[in-house]
């Protein structure tokens, strides 16, 4: 685990990805560029952009997404941050941001890839930097009787929340939420 395997583990995900999103499968190669240029690519340190790893998480039955309040984005949107030296694979990355922000422990990101997306934002380097998001999909285990997954909001949001797939929060960041739920659906 280091910021080499890392790497490794993004430009072999976007290497053998296939999708038939043509914008998609641009992104695809603009990341893959990117990592080409960049071997710390996938840290937070890389100012001029880095990789992130997200994950959008539906429940058993596929009717409810949990989305986060996000602080800096100001909408709701997926769970996910940024890549750690500690992290075995991206995949990895995106389970991990995607229990600590939920509190669900058994959550687990499944191992292939849902989409891509590339966003400016000013995050925790505190300067203006470029996310290329590897968005991933895990399914929460409804609890007794159909009941929605329990779970407990980190001090990385605002609020967390679960939605009908059909009736999604005002504030959502749009068309980006809508179209990775439609990506995940095809895939879960």
């Amino acid at each position: 685990m280091s910021a080499e395997s890392l790497h490794e583990s993004a430009t072999e995900l976007l290497t053998t990805w296939t999708t038939s999103d043509p914008h998609q499968d641009s992104l695809r190669h603009t990341v893959l560029a990117f990592l080409a240029a960049a071997p710390l690519g996938c840290l937070r340190a890389c100012e001029a952009g880095h990789i992130t790893a997200s994950t959008i998480v539906l429940n058993t039955a596929r009717t409810h997404v949990l989305l986060t309040l996000h602080p800096r984005v100001g909408k709701w949107i997926q769970l996910g941050g940024h890549c750690e030296e500690s992290d075995a694979t991206i995949a990895a990355a995106a389970t991990r941001e995607a229990q600590e922000e939920s509190g669900i422990a058994d959550l687990v990101a499944e191992p292939q890839l849902v989409q891509v997306h590339t966003h400016p934002i000013t995050c925790s380097l505190g300067v203006p930097t470029r996310h290329l998001d590897l968005r991933f999909v895990a399914v929460a285990a409804d609890g007794p009787e159909g009941a929605l997954p329990d779970f407990v909001r980190s001090e990385e949001s605002v609020d967390l929340a679960w939605w009908p797939i059909d009736a999604l929060p005002e504030n959502t960041e749009v068309p980006a939420i809508p179209d990775l739920i439609a990506a995940a659906l095809a895939l879960a």
